[in-house]
């Protein structure tokens, strides 16, 4: 056979080599990442969301979400437990930034409920602490109708809790007679059905635009101070009961968890946020 002829089917064939070696190359998938995620309850509807829209991007990249509560998801990222905790709670004096990064991502207001049906629209920080602390007993003592007060907290060592002993009680301590729940949706469920009783949870489930509030919350917010916890409020940092939202990771981790920390500080992820809370930026 010439050699003129020769040549070009060999170099056809090392071509259709080359083309099936590419293409096989082209369907081989990132290894699978689980990342787990731990801490505040509150935060939880948004990072199903958050973590849904990370991962339908980065399909390798899965999650695992976790409650707790922000107190025990710190603990569990400090004991290497999780990846990155979810919290409400402020740092103490004596963290550094050494072992981890605490980075805000958005802002929550906690939000005094009552029953829908109870006419009480506003109260003082006196007046709140008074009636927490078991000072104050009947509605009729703030401007309500009779019936003796029933409190509503949250569990030791909630995050929303110590925030509001902190602002709110001052120092006093909780009446022993509050009814004790595990997380805001509890405690919206608790006072929704009891007409006498008052509670404090994230705004997300309460306020009309929150994405957990659905079109009509079951239960009427109380303004604190002549102030509601609407973003305009929160954005201002004039509503009492404001606090940030973080998302912590271990210093060391950066190349592995950041990617994820900045999609839900971009404008897609803090739409998201938006839904639930108020965004950071």
């Amino acid at each position: 056979m010439p050699q003129s002829l020769l040549f070009p089917r060999v170099s056809i064939a090392f071509l259709l080599l080359l083309m099936a070696g590419c293409a096989q190359a082209a369907v081989v998938a990132p290894t699978p990442v689980t990342v787990t995620i731990a801490g505040s309850t509150e935060m939880r509807p948004v990072l199903d969301e958050l973590t849904a829209a990370y991962s339908e991007r980065h399909p390798h990249i899965l999650f695992s979400l976790r409650g707790g509560g922000s107190i025990l998801g710190e603990v569990w990222l400090e004991n290497e437990q999780v990846d990155l905790a979810a919290s409400t709670a402020f740092p103490g004096a004596e963290e550094t930034d050494d072992e981890f990064m605490r980075i805000p991502v958005g802002f929550d207001g906690v939000a005094v409920i009552v029953h829908r049906d109870n006419p009480v629209t506003a109260l003082t920080l006196a007046q709140l602490r008074a009636l927490y602390s078991g000072r104050l007993l009947e509605w009729q003592s703030v401007g309500g109708d009779g019936g003796d007060i029933v409190l509503v907290s949250r569990e030791d060592g909630s995050a929303t809790r110590m925030l509001f002993e902190a602002r709110v009680m001052d120092g006093e301590e909780v009446a022993l007679t509050a009814v004790v729940m595990p997380s805001s949706a509890d405690v919206v469920a608790y006072v929704a059905e009891h007409p006498n009783a008052i509670g404090y949870v994230s705004r997300a489930y309460v306020m009309a635009d929150g994405a957990l509030s659905g079109e009509t919350p079951p239960v009427g917010v109380v303004a604190l101070e002549a102030r509601l916890p609407t973003p305009v409020e929160i954005t201002a940092q004039r509503y009492y009961l404001t606090r940030p939202l973080f998302l912590l990771r271990r210093t060391a981790d950066t190349a592995r968890l950041q990617p994820f920390i900045d999609f839900v500080l971009s404008p897609a992820g803090q739409e998201i946020v938006a839904r639930y809370h108020v965004p950071i930026r």
